[in-house]
């Protein structure tokens, strides 16, 4: 990842990324017409905050744009890596089942069976020597918070796909982050750190795209058949981040979309709420119901992400014990003003949605 700290390098950046950006917009409108003609809609019920029905199943465009370029990424640096080709028919399985929940519904316990076999047959193949917890405990055991923690994140991710632009703003604020470290780490990470920098801002980039037609008020919405897959890739890009020994890196750039689903899922949990049915009790719905405009809360979460990133950055380059606790420190200071300000900010008069 070197040749990106070139002019040449970053010129070629911005060229797959903007090339990415503008295939996935046109794909999105096209989908989004066709989602029209067959009625695919999200019909508005407890957790959403729109009143219209709109075109559910925009995803399709993202990942029918970066499956591809992911793909020809990992033919080119790492042809032989067995565990890149599994995740990318993972990420075939997860969206065809989450694109049959979106047009007829699918039994949480089938989608769930789903998510767990395709995360547990990529863990079995990763190599003993890349662990969560770099050898401190039993491989399996390793394997099995791993498992666990991104089966997690994956399904999070769709709850948190809850009002316009939100998700497309997460994904592109995580995959520039992946890109960002990846470049920081530089050749010391082999092709496997280009495979993984070069996948982030794909989706970031496919992501910004979609966010033109998503954006307050939304044309589409991703609809599961984008969320659960993006969960699933971008869940990768993280547990590796992670066992490569950038754990802190890996927690802090998604720390916002972590803390605000698990807070509100284990608070439902506790008042003996079920946890799986639709519902609108997440921080950033809650400052929606208050008058903020869904764009407005997009941007906050934006700008709290840049500080997200600038801070797993910087965590990848101060390596030890302090260094560590600085940068956890700080990721839960910022997410904790994130939160206190969706949950209680109050909207300065009738605000205009834009």
């Amino acid at each position: 990842m070197d040749m990106l700290l070139t002019a040449r390098g970053a010129g070629l950046a911005v060229v797959l990324a903007a090339a990415t950006a503008a295939t996935t917009w046109i794909l999105t409108r096209w989908v989004t017409a066709w989602l029209i003609r067959r009625a695919v809609l999200d019909t508005p019920n407890q957790r959403s905050s729109h009143s219209d029905p709109i075109p559910r199943g925009g995803g399709i465009a993202v990942l029918a744009v970066a499956w591809p370029l992911i793909a020809a990424l990992v033919w080119l640096y790492r042809p032989g890596d067995s565990v890149a080709w599994i995740v990318l028919g993972g990420a075939l399985v997860v969206a065809v089942v989450s694109g049959l929940d979106d047009l007829r519904g699918v039994a949480v316990a089938v989608r769930l069976s789903a998510h767990v076999a395709c995360v547990a047959v990529v863990l079995a193949f990763i190599p003993g020597k890349f662990t969560l917890f770099q050898g401190l405990i039993p491989v399996a055991l390793d394997r099995l918070v791993a498992g666990v923690a991104w089966i997690w994140f994956m399904n999070l991710y769709n709850f948190m796909d809850g009002i316009d632009g939100l998700a497309g703003v997460e994904t592109a604020s995580i995959g520039f982050g992946v890109f960002v470290l990846a470049a920081l780490i530089g050749a010391q990470g082999g092709p496997a750190t280009t495979v993984a920098g070069l996948v982030g801002l794909i989706l970031a980039a496919a992501a910004c795209g979609f966010l033109v037609l998503n954006w307050h008020p939304a044309r589409v919405f991703l609809g599961d058949v984008g969320s659960v897959p993006l969960g699933f890739l971008l869940g990768w890009l993280l547990t590796t981040l992670a066992m490569w020994g950038y754990w802190v890196a890996a927690l802090t750039l998604p720390a916002y979309y972590l803390a605000d689903a698990t807070i509100t899922i284990a608070a439902r949990a506790l008042r003996g709420e079920r946890v799986w049915q639709a519902h609108a009790g997440h921080f950033y719905q809650r400052a929606v119901q208050r008058g903020w405009s869904h764009g407005r809360v997009a941007r906050f979460i934006a700008g709290g992400n840049v500080m997200l990133v600038a801070l797993a950055a910087f965590s990848t380059q101060v390596v030890n014990t302090t260094g560590d606790l600085i940068c956890l420190g700080g990721a839960a200071a910022i997410v904790a003003l994130m939160l206190a300000w969706l949950a209680r900010a109050t909207p300065p008069g009738a605000e205009p949605e834009n």
